[in-house]
């Protein structure tokens, strides 16, 4: 297949994930290396369908390897959800000449690859969601990265809810997926994790951290997974209602977990998927 290519597309999709940049980085170096063209499809599928599409080289991605989100920009499209709006992205990337293309991104983004590859093009799909929430996949691009924000996020926390006798809830992304939450509470030391498919028991979490306060503790940190049954501001309402102890407050990490420089690790996993 690769003799028949001479120029392939690349182009990032859904939401932003740390690493995405070294990974478009390495595409680009890649194949200019192997003698192919690379056309930058900006915006995603909704680029795609509107054409957005721009020769890229190696000078175009020097000094990105350490820069968070992505250069040729994300999007997420309903219109690529469309028979018409697929066909459209397909007749761009004919006309302007494309045998192959690159995806970069999560889960919904990957299936988009698949549907272009029932329309006869060539695909290769690269995990990168900080969810991490991809099957068959051990570990997607910016994941590591993330867990680091969180894990500096609770560190910060507990330093003052320890200060004033307070009881944290912590929301992490993730949507149904609870990687970041499980793990991100297992390596911060956290009094408790609450993850999606697992009811939430209101009296359990109660007993938790009031538990915490008899023992002598001076704080309490629950993570929440964005996917959970109940949110962390819905716990910490029903939990005014019970004498715990300690003052509880809530803290939505939201989207500084898909920002910032990506980690040593996130930036050779990234290179190595886009190489």
């Amino acid at each position: 297949m690769l003799m028949a290519v001479k120029r392939i597309g690349v182009l990032t999709s859904g939401g932003d994930a740390p690493g995405m940049n070294a990974c478009v980085r390495a595409v680009v170096r890649t194949a200019t290396f192997h003698g192919l063209e690379v056309m930058a499809i900006h915006e995603g599928y909704q680029g795609m369908i509107r054409g957005e599409i721009k020769l890229m080289t190696t000078r175009d991605v020097g000094g990105i390897i350490q820069q968070g989100g992505t250069i040729i920009q994300t999007a997420r499209s309903e219109e690529f959800k469309t028979k018409p709006g697929q066909r459209e992205a397909v007749r761009e990337l004919n006309e302007n000449g494309i045998d192959a293309v690159i995806v970069i991104g999560g889960d919904g983004s990957l299936s988009g690859a698949s549907v272009l590859a029932s329309y006869g093009m060539n695909v290769i799909g690269v995990p990168a969601s900080i969810d991490n929430d991809i099957g068959s996949t051990e570990m997607s691009i910016g994941v590591d990265t993330a867990l680091n924000t969180i894990i500096r996020a609770i560190d910060q926390l507990r330093d003052t809810a320890s200060s004033h006798n307070r009881a944290f809830l912590v929301e992490t992304m993730g949507r149904n997926c609870g990687y970041l939450a499980q793990v991100s509470a297992i390596i911060s030391g956290a009094e408790m994790v609450l993850l999606p498919g697992v009811e939430v028991d209101i009296q359990e979490v109660a007993t938790l951290i009031e538990d915490s306060y008899i023992k002598g503790k001076n704080h309490a940190i629950i993570v929440v997974a964005e996917g959970a049954n109940s949110s962390a501001t819905e716990i910490a309402q029903n939990l005014k209602d019970l004498d715990v102890g300690f003052h509880t407050r809530v803290t939505i990490l939201g989207h500084i977990q898909r920002g910032g420089r990506p980690t040593a690790f996130d930036r050779l996993l990234a290179t190595r998927l886009g190489v």
